[in-house]
């Protein structure tokens, strides 16, 4: 017997009705991609707000502001910054705006990747204020 998933690939002749209607709704959903409408480019703009571990001397915006310009990666490359991707500090905020393509999530990452690194990942926690 083989395992279900290899049945739903395979071109029997006897697979159910039900089968092969689960095989061609899967191939119309395959077929539909979302194109973006070319014009002005959507930009995200991102803060980072470290005043209370700033406040305690825990640690530096400055550092942080560092540590991102050297790992966000851009097509695939770090140091790739160029004009898609622009970092600016504000006492203890860090503010960053990004051409389309680029996360919230991707940011908490190297948040927590940077308070690994100073050993300070046990001890701070990242938060997002609000679920955008």
């Amino acid at each position: 017997l083989k395992p279900f998933w290899l049945q739903l690939s395979s071109a029997c002749p006897l697979s159910p009705p039900c089968v092969s209607k689960l095989r061609s709704e899967m191939a119309i959903k395959g077929l539909k991609k979302k194109v973006a409408a070319k014009g002005k480019k959507q930009t995200m703009k991102f803060t980072v707000d470290c005043q209370q571990p700033a406040d305690d001397n825990i640690i530096e915006a400055k550092d942080l502001e560092k540590f991102f310009s050297e790992r966000i990666k851009v097509e695939g490359k770090t140091g790739n910054l160029g004009e898609k991707v622009s970092i600016a500090r504000e006492k203890s905020k860090i503010h960053i705006t990004a051409e389309a393509p680029f996360s919230k999530r991707y940011l908490k990452y190297l948040s927590k990747k940077y308070l690994k690194k100073q050993q300070l990942r046990d001890f701070l926690r990242v938060v997002a204020p609000s679920k955008t």
